[in-house]
Protein backbone atom coordinates (compact mmCIF):
# COMPACT_ATOMS: atom_id res chain seq x y z
CA UNK A 1 0.00 0.00 0.00
CA UNK A 2 1.39 3.11 -1.13
CA UNK A 3 1.81 6.24 1.34
CA UNK A 4 0.58 8.36 -0.86
CA UNK A 5 -2.66 6.43 -1.36
CA UNK A 6 -5.22 9.12 -0.57
CA UNK A 7 -8.43 7.18 0.62
CA UNK A 8 -12.10 8.21 1.10
CA UNK A 9 -12.63 7.08 4.46
CA UNK A 10 -10.51 5.46 7.06
CA UNK A 11 -12.21 3.44 9.62
CA UNK A 12 -10.55 3.07 13.06
CA UNK A 13 -11.23 0.07 14.53
CA UNK A 14 -12.70 -3.44 13.15
CA UNK A 15 -15.28 -4.62 15.70
CA UNK A 16 -18.75 -4.48 14.45
CA UNK A 17 -19.43 -0.68 14.09
CA UNK A 18 -16.05 -0.40 11.83
CA UNK A 19 -17.01 -3.32 9.58
CA UNK A 20 -20.11 -2.31 9.35
CA UNK A 21 -19.49 0.81 8.29
CA UNK A 22 -16.78 -0.54 5.83
CA UNK A 23 -19.00 -2.74 4.36
CA UNK A 24 -21.31 -0.06 3.70
CA UNK A 25 -18.86 2.18 2.52
CA UNK A 26 -17.82 -0.37 0.01
CA UNK A 27 -20.95 -0.78 -1.38
CA UNK A 28 -21.46 3.17 -1.86
CA UNK A 29 -18.52 3.20 -3.87
CA UNK A 30 -15.79 4.80 -1.88
CA UNK A 31 -12.41 3.62 -1.42
CA UNK A 32 -11.84 2.81 1.99
CA UNK A 33 -8.85 1.35 4.53
CA UNK A 34 -9.83 -0.35 7.89
CA UNK A 35 -7.46 -0.02 10.61
CA UNK A 36 -7.09 -2.34 13.35
CA UNK A 37 -4.70 -2.98 16.43
CA UNK A 38 -5.67 -5.74 18.91
CA UNK A 39 -8.28 -8.49 17.40
CA UNK A 40 -10.64 -8.40 15.34
CA UNK A 41 -14.67 -8.01 16.52
CA UNK A 42 -13.19 -6.24 19.89
CA UNK A 43 -15.02 -6.71 22.74
CA UNK A 44 -17.64 -8.56 20.99
CA UNK A 45 -15.68 -11.41 19.75
CA UNK A 46 -15.07 -12.62 23.30
CA UNK A 47 -18.65 -13.08 23.86
CA UNK A 48 -19.31 -16.80 24.44
CA UNK A 49 -22.88 -16.52 23.65
CA UNK A 50 -24.63 -14.24 21.37
CA UNK A 51 -28.33 -14.60 21.83
CA UNK A 52 -29.80 -11.31 20.76
CA UNK A 53 -28.25 -10.22 17.66
CA UNK A 54 -31.63 -10.20 15.05
CA UNK A 55 -31.89 -13.38 12.66
CA UNK A 56 -29.47 -15.33 14.66
CA UNK A 57 -30.74 -17.53 17.56
CA UNK A 58 -27.31 -17.94 19.23
CA UNK A 59 -24.02 -17.86 17.98
CA UNK A 60 -20.21 -17.04 19.00
CA UNK A 61 -18.47 -13.90 19.39
CA UNK A 62 -15.39 -14.57 17.71
CA UNK A 63 -17.65 -16.75 14.89
CA UNK A 64 -20.22 -13.84 14.57
CA UNK A 65 -17.48 -11.11 13.84
CA UNK A 66 -15.02 -13.70 11.41
CA UNK A 67 -18.47 -13.46 9.30
CA UNK A 68 -18.39 -9.76 9.32
CA UNK A 69 -14.73 -9.71 8.30
CA UNK A 70 -15.15 -11.55 5.43
CA UNK A 71 -18.30 -9.83 4.19
CA UNK A 72 -15.80 -6.70 4.76
CA UNK A 73 -13.16 -8.00 2.89
CA UNK A 74 -15.43 -9.11 -0.14
CA UNK A 75 -16.95 -5.80 0.02
CA UNK A 76 -13.30 -4.25 -0.92
CA UNK A 77 -12.05 -2.70 2.07
CA UNK A 78 -8.40 -2.89 2.73
CA UNK A 79 -7.38 -4.01 6.11
CA UNK A 80 -4.41 -2.58 7.86
CA UNK A 81 -3.31 -4.28 10.83
CA UNK A 82 -1.95 -1.97 12.65
CA UNK A 83 -2.03 0.33 15.88
CA UNK A 84 -3.09 4.14 15.46
CA UNK A 85 -1.00 6.10 17.67
CA UNK A 86 -1.78 10.02 16.19
CA UNK A 87 -4.26 11.15 14.49
CA UNK A 88 -4.16 14.45 12.23
CA UNK A 89 -7.96 15.27 11.75
CA UNK A 90 -8.23 18.98 11.55
CA UNK A 91 -7.45 19.69 8.00
CA UNK A 92 -9.54 18.88 4.56
CA UNK A 93 -7.09 15.74 4.31
CA UNK A 94 -7.30 13.22 7.89
CA UNK A 95 -3.95 11.68 8.70
CA UNK A 96 -3.91 8.64 10.84
CA UNK A 97 -0.26 7.98 11.82
CA UNK A 98 0.68 4.08 12.61
CA UNK A 99 2.75 2.29 15.38
CA UNK A 100 4.65 0.34 12.62
CA UNK A 101 5.73 3.55 10.63
CA UNK A 102 3.69 5.61 8.45
CA UNK A 103 0.45 6.95 8.03
CA UNK A 104 -2.74 6.71 6.31
CA UNK A 105 -4.46 9.95 4.46
CA UNK A 106 -8.11 10.30 3.32
CA UNK A 107 -10.92 12.45 3.07
CA UNK A 108 -13.08 11.25 6.05
CA UNK A 109 -12.76 9.39 9.26
CA UNK A 110 -14.93 7.21 10.73
CA UNK A 111 -13.71 6.32 14.56
CA UNK A 112 -14.77 3.24 15.84
CA UNK A 113 -12.20 2.19 18.33
CA UNK A 114 -14.38 0.61 20.65
CA UNK A 115 -13.93 0.89 24.67
CA UNK A 116 -11.87 -1.04 27.15
CA UNK A 117 -13.13 -2.62 30.46
CA UNK A 118 -13.25 -0.95 33.49
CA UNK A 119 -10.94 -1.73 36.39
CA UNK A 120 -11.82 -2.01 40.11
CA UNK A 121 -9.34 0.25 40.78
CA UNK A 122 -7.99 -1.71 44.01
CA UNK A 123 -4.39 -2.06 44.65
CA UNK A 124 -2.96 -5.22 43.20
CA UNK A 125 -4.69 -5.54 40.57
CA UNK A 126 -2.57 -4.75 37.87
CA UNK A 127 -0.19 -7.24 39.45
CA UNK A 128 -2.79 -10.03 39.50
CA UNK A 129 -4.37 -9.58 35.96
CA UNK A 130 -3.66 -12.95 34.54
CA UNK A 131 -3.29 -14.36 37.88
CA UNK A 132 -6.61 -14.51 39.28
CA UNK A 133 -7.85 -11.08 38.24
CA UNK A 134 -9.38 -11.26 34.51
CA UNK A 135 -11.72 -9.60 32.51
CA UNK A 136 -12.84 -11.94 29.60
CA UNK A 137 -14.19 -15.12 30.99
CA UNK A 138 -14.50 -16.76 27.57
CA UNK A 139 -10.72 -15.78 27.59
CA UNK A 140 -9.57 -17.74 30.71
CA UNK A 141 -12.47 -19.40 32.32
CA UNK A 142 -10.92 -22.70 31.49
CA UNK A 143 -8.09 -22.30 33.46
CA UNK A 144 -10.25 -22.03 36.77
CA UNK A 145 -12.47 -25.30 35.89
CA UNK A 146 -13.34 -27.04 38.84
CA UNK A 147 -12.40 -23.96 40.29
CA UNK A 148 -14.39 -20.91 43.07
CA UNK A 149 -14.78 -17.94 40.68
CA UNK A 150 -16.48 -14.72 41.28
CA UNK A 151 -18.20 -12.31 38.53
CA UNK A 152 -18.25 -8.71 39.69
CA UNK A 153 -21.21 -6.61 37.95
CA UNK A 154 -24.72 -7.04 36.88
CA UNK A 155 -25.14 -5.96 33.81
CA UNK A 156 -25.73 -8.47 30.62
CA UNK A 157 -22.06 -9.03 30.29
CA UNK A 158 -21.69 -9.94 33.88
CA UNK A 159 -24.61 -12.49 33.53
CA UNK A 160 -23.15 -14.05 30.54
CA UNK A 161 -20.05 -14.45 32.33
CA UNK A 162 -21.94 -15.95 34.72
CA UNK A 163 -23.42 -18.81 33.00
CA UNK A 164 -20.73 -19.76 31.13
CA UNK A 165 -18.27 -20.16 34.19
CA UNK A 166 -20.90 -22.28 35.62
CA UNK A 167 -20.33 -24.71 33.33
CA UNK A 168 -16.65 -24.93 34.33
CA UNK A 169 -16.32 -23.78 37.68
CA UNK A 170 -17.25 -25.65 40.93
CA UNK A 171 -18.85 -22.33 42.66
CA UNK A 172 -19.71 -19.41 41.24
CA UNK A 173 -20.47 -16.26 43.24
CA UNK A 174 -22.30 -12.91 41.57
CA UNK A 175 -21.08 -9.81 43.73
CA UNK A 176 -23.58 -7.00 42.76
CA UNK A 177 -23.66 -3.54 44.03
CA UNK A 178 -27.44 -3.25 44.47
CA UNK A 179 -30.55 -6.09 44.97
CA UNK A 180 -32.02 -6.22 41.50
CA UNK A 181 -29.40 -6.62 38.40
CA UNK A 182 -29.28 -4.19 35.59
CA UNK A 183 -29.31 -7.55 32.98
CA UNK A 184 -32.10 -8.51 30.75
CA UNK A 185 -35.13 -9.82 32.23
CA UNK A 186 -34.80 -12.93 30.66
CA UNK A 187 -30.75 -13.41 33.45
CA UNK A 188 -32.44 -12.10 35.70
CA UNK A 189 -35.58 -15.80 35.32
CA UNK A 190 -32.76 -17.96 35.00
CA UNK A 191 -30.17 -16.62 37.20
CA UNK A 192 -32.75 -17.95 40.07
CA UNK A 193 -32.85 -21.76 38.42
CA UNK A 194 -29.16 -21.86 38.05
CA UNK A 195 -26.45 -22.97 40.82
CA UNK A 196 -24.76 -19.23 40.65
CA UNK A 197 -24.75 -17.55 44.21
CA UNK A 198 -25.72 -14.06 44.43
CA UNK A 199 -24.11 -11.44 46.96
CA UNK A 200 -26.31 -8.58 46.51
CA UNK A 201 -25.32 -4.90 48.04
CA UNK A 202 -22.01 -5.70 47.75
CA UNK A 203 -19.07 -4.50 46.04
CA UNK A 204 -14.89 -6.06 45.97
CA UNK A 205 -12.30 -3.91 48.30
CA UNK A 206 -9.72 -5.82 48.29
CA UNK A 207 -7.89 -8.29 46.20
CA UNK A 208 -5.20 -11.28 48.16
CA UNK A 209 -2.48 -13.16 47.01
CA UNK A 210 0.90 -12.76 46.42
CA UNK A 211 1.99 -14.62 43.07
CA UNK A 212 -1.44 -15.28 42.57
CA UNK A 213 -5.28 -14.33 44.18
CA UNK A 214 -5.95 -16.47 47.00
CA UNK A 215 -9.57 -14.11 48.04
CA UNK A 216 -11.33 -11.28 48.48
CA UNK A 217 -12.50 -8.80 50.69
CA UNK A 218 -15.87 -8.07 49.81
CA UNK A 219 -18.04 -5.09 51.66
CA UNK A 220 -22.13 -4.91 51.61
CA UNK A 221 -22.34 -1.62 50.77
CA UNK A 222 -25.94 -0.90 53.25
CA UNK A 223 -24.48 -2.43 55.96
CA UNK A 224 -21.19 -1.89 55.72
CA UNK A 225 -19.84 -5.00 56.81
CA UNK A 226 -16.59 -6.70 55.54
CA UNK A 227 -17.07 -10.52 54.37
CA UNK A 228 -13.94 -13.04 52.59
CA UNK A 229 -14.72 -15.14 49.74
CA UNK A 230 -11.76 -17.58 48.85
CA UNK A 231 -11.79 -17.79 45.06
CA UNK A 232 -8.93 -18.13 42.51
CA UNK A 233 -10.27 -15.76 40.31
CA UNK A 234 -12.35 -12.66 40.11
CA UNK A 235 -14.06 -11.59 36.46
CA UNK A 236 -14.24 -7.90 36.49
CA UNK A 237 -17.14 -6.92 34.54
CA UNK A 238 -18.34 -3.38 35.62
CA UNK A 239 -18.55 -1.37 32.45
CA UNK A 240 -15.88 0.19 30.04
CA UNK A 241 -14.05 2.60 29.34
CA UNK A 242 -13.75 4.70 25.87
CA UNK A 243 -10.75 4.38 23.69
CA UNK A 244 -10.18 8.00 23.58
CA UNK A 245 -6.37 8.45 23.81
CA UNK A 246 -5.50 10.93 21.97
CA UNK A 247 -8.96 12.02 20.37
CA UNK A 248 -8.71 15.22 22.60
CA UNK A 249 -10.26 17.15 19.66
CA UNK A 250 -13.42 15.42 19.76
CA UNK A 251 -15.97 16.53 22.40
CA UNK A 252 -16.77 14.14 24.24
CA UNK A 253 -19.38 14.02 27.95
CA UNK A 254 -18.65 13.46 31.19
CA UNK A 255 -17.39 9.75 31.05
CA UNK A 256 -15.41 9.84 28.30
CA UNK A 257 -17.46 9.35 25.55
CA UNK A 258 -17.37 10.96 21.94
CA UNK A 259 -20.48 13.05 21.29
CA UNK A 260 -22.17 12.85 18.00
CA UNK A 261 -25.61 13.86 16.18
CA UNK A 262 -28.06 10.96 14.70
CA UNK A 263 -25.99 10.88 11.70
CA UNK A 264 -22.59 9.69 13.77
CA UNK A 265 -21.09 13.41 12.80
CA UNK A 266 -18.34 14.80 15.36
CA UNK A 267 -17.87 17.83 16.03
CA UNK A 268 -14.86 18.05 13.73
CA UNK A 269 -16.14 17.94 10.17
CA UNK A 270 -15.42 15.23 8.32
CA UNK A 271 -15.15 12.37 11.72
CA UNK A 272 -17.49 10.24 12.29
CA UNK A 273 -17.97 8.13 15.62
CA UNK A 274 -19.82 4.40 15.85
CA UNK A 275 -20.21 1.63 18.22
CA UNK A 276 -19.23 1.91 22.16
CA UNK A 277 -16.70 4.98 21.97
CA UNK A 278 -20.26 7.03 21.39
CA UNK A 279 -22.12 9.17 23.75
CA UNK A 280 -25.19 6.71 23.40
CA UNK A 281 -28.52 4.77 25.70
CA UNK A 282 -27.59 1.29 24.46
CA UNK A 283 -23.94 -0.65 23.71
CA UNK A 284 -24.58 -3.59 22.29
CA UNK A 285 -23.33 -5.73 19.02
CA UNK A 286 -26.62 -4.46 16.88
CA UNK A 287 -26.66 -0.78 18.45
CA UNK A 288 -22.63 -0.59 17.02
CA UNK A 289 -23.94 -2.28 13.57
CA UNK A 290 -26.39 0.37 13.34
CA UNK A 291 -23.77 3.30 14.49
CA UNK A 292 -21.46 1.46 11.32
CA UNK A 293 -24.25 1.81 8.99
CA UNK A 294 -25.23 5.51 9.33
CA UNK A 295 -21.77 6.71 9.65
CA UNK A 296 -20.65 5.02 6.99
CA UNK A 297 -24.17 6.62 4.59
CA UNK A 298 -23.37 9.66 6.10
CA UNK A 299 -19.57 9.46 4.76
CA UNK A 300 -21.13 8.86 1.22
CA UNK A 301 -23.48 11.35 1.39
CA UNK A 302 -20.96 13.73 2.64
CA UNK A 303 -18.90 12.74 -0.44
CA UNK A 304 -21.23 13.29 -3.15
CA UNK A 305 -21.82 16.79 -2.04
CA UNK A 306 -18.31 17.14 -2.27
CA UNK A 307 -17.41 15.71 -5.73
CA UNK A 308 -20.83 17.96 -7.28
Amino acid sequence: MSSTDIFDVIIVGAGPAGLTAGIYACRGGLKVAVVEGGAVGGLASTAANVENYPGVEIADGFSLCYTMLEQCKAAGARFVFDRATRFDLGGEIKRVVLAGGGELVARRVILAVGASPRKLGLEGEDRLAGKGVSYCATCDGALFKGKTVAVAGGGNTALEDAFYLEKLAAKVYLIHRRDALRADAVYEKRLKTSGIIPVWDSVVRKLVGDDKLTQIEVENVKTNILSTLFVDCVFVAIGQTPNTSGLEMLARDGFGYVITDEEMRTNVDGVYAAGDVRHKSLRQIVTACADGAIAANTCIKSMMRTKK
